[in-house]
């Protein structure tokens, strides 16, 4: 199903920009003083290649309280359409900066399995953050809003995914009357726990930091990466010239 371009647009007005850093840390402030259930999402390539054919997700998406923007992907498709991008906010830097203005806060991790679940629970106990409630990603729904109902955590990481932790996130919020930060977080709990390398400072700077991945696990992420990031250019090529036409 192809994403309309009202569709398209309206998933972009949502992405907050940050020009410079001094809105970054506004951003941050915000987060870590949520007065209610709050819920972040990142839009990468992937992402809107999901939505384009899930429809649930690119509710789910649209439904988050704040979406940033997150790859070089969407950097090209926001040039093509002449609209600023802002600093690439990815989760796998953006998310522990969030992670630090929670010290002395309660926080749940709910993702990825064992080890690696219980490397990025002792990752962040050493980063002086109180990790009070862990689950692997692998559970029904329902019991992670039940574990917060009887265990409130002031931040929630939900690295499971999508589209499965953005329709977990919406569940929580509509659940939850505790104010707290629902983080979606994809891969983060992995990145965190050492279960997957950052790329070299050079390839994060040049927005290359998926090819480094691929290359770690070229079978599993070749769909992703390369079908993926092919389909999505293409997409953007006919979005950005069906709007100038329109102009």
């Amino acid at each position: 199903m192809a994403l309309p371009v009202d569709s398209l647009n309206e998933l972009i007005n949502r992405i907050w920009i940050c020009r410079e850093e001094s809105q970054v840390d506004a951003l941050l402030d915000r987060l870590s003083t949520v007065r209610s259930p709050t819920i972040l999402s990142f839009v990468n390539a992937h992402a809107v290649n999901l939505a384009k054919k899930n429809i649930h997700f690119r509710r789910h998406l649209m439904e988050s309280d704040i979406l940033l923007r997150d790859g070089s992907g969407m950097a090209t498709l926001f040039k093509w359409l002449s609209r600023p991008a802002g600093i690439n906010l990815n989760g796998t830097d953006l998310i522990p900066r969030i992670v630090s203005r929670f010290q002395g806060s309660t926080v749940a991790l709910f993702g990825t399995q064992e080890p690696w679940l219980s490397r990025a629970e002792n990752r962040l106990q050493t980063m002086g953050v109180p990790v009070t409630v862990v689950c692997n990603g692998y559970q029904d729904p329902a019991l992670y809003r039940e574990i917060l109902q009887r265990e409130p955590a002031d931040l929630v990481i939900l690295g499971m995914g999508m589209p499965k932790q953005e329709a977990i996130a919406i569940d929580l919020r509509n659940h939850l009357i505790h104010p707290c930060l629902i983080v979606n977080g994809g891969a983060i709990l992995d990145f965190l726990a050492g279960r997957f390398p950052r790329a070299p400072h050079l390839l994060q700077v040049l927005g290359m930091e998926w090819s480094y991945r691929l290359c770690k696990e070229p079978r599993r992420l070749f769909r992703r990466y390369v079908v993926g990031n092919i389909t999505f250019l293409l997409w953007a090529i006919r979005i950005a010239w069906a709007q100038r036409s329109q102009a």
